[in-house]
């Protein structure tokens, strides 16, 4: 392929490791490609950017997923259903748009045979297209949110929600953090005293956050519960982009030895 540029869109962005991985990928598979950062303050810009940078392709992280959704002329089938994106790609001036937050994260959570009831803590963009890839998986998944706005989407798709205020507590197998909570600052994805009802009775917890212990998952080990962050979901979301970025030339497991080196790093 020739020399094109492609980039990773949010705000934070400067933690993300996404140019490392694209990277290795683009030199160990001997592509003329360049993937940087960009930090995008307003995600209503993101298309005037997208053209204004000469970009080919993107990825996009908090707090973007939907505005990239909406910058899209042409959405794939699962992307349109849960209305949000990740990862962009232009052809022929158009910008389709693509979701691979979810299947890398349904591979992430593989290891954790058995697991079946999961609460998700926040209800962003990630959350979204989640929930609807772990529930056609056999997956039972319930949503804490601090407040009722961003749950009607849930609540309509049929998914069992609750505020910081009516949570009702019981049994999930996997307590998982969907919010950048924790990413910059000390904070938890909700009231401890909730964390501390919902904790003591899970097989695990899971950040989305990578490259840090997070305040959650400190709670988490201190409560002696296996932990993992974000790097697998990162890592595998990223590999499945790459794939459309480079128009499906290469495979999976073709991809995954030159990214994974940026985890390592």
């Amino acid at each position: 392929m020739h020399k094109h540029l492609f980039a990773i869109f949010g705000n934070p962005v400067s933690h993300s490791k996404s140019p490392l991985m694209h990277n290795l990928a683009f030199k160990g598979l001997g592509i003329g490609g360049c993937y940087t950062r960009y930090l995008l303050e307003d995600g209503g810009k993101l298309k005037e950017k997208f053209f204004a940078l000469g970009l080919k392709g993107i990825n996009i992280t908090v707090p973007h997923k939907e505005h990239a959704y909406r910058a899209c002329d042409v959405l794939d089938p699962f992307a349109q259903k849960v209305g949000a994106v990740n990862t962009i790609v232009e052809k022929s001036g158009k910008l389709y748009g693509y979701n691979t937050d979810a299947p890398g994260f349904l591979k992430a959570i593989s290891e954790f045979r058995g697991a079946k009831k999961v609460l998700f803590l926040g209800a962003g963009g990630t959350a979204q297209s989640t929930s609807m890839i772990l529930r056609e998986a056999g997956y039972e998944v319930s949503i804490l949110n601090r407040s009722e706005g961003r749950l009607v989407r849930f609540i309509e798709e049929g998914f069992e929600c609750y505020t910081f205020e009516n949570f009702q507590p019981q049994k999930f197998d996997l307590v998982i953090n969907m919010t950048s909570a924790g990413l910059k600052d000390d904070a938890l994805p909700c009231p401890g005293e909730i964390l501390d009802v919902v904790i003591p009775s899970a097989k695990a917890c899971i950040d989305v956050i990578y490259g840090k212990e997070t305040p959650f998952l400190k709670l988490a080990k201190a409560h002696g519960k296996p932990t993992k962050d974000g790097a697998d979901m990162l890592l595998y979301q990223g590999i499945i982009a790459f794939e459309y970025f480079t128009d499906h030339a290469y495979r999976f497991d073709e991809i995954l030895p030159h990214m994974q080196k940026a985890l390592l790093l």
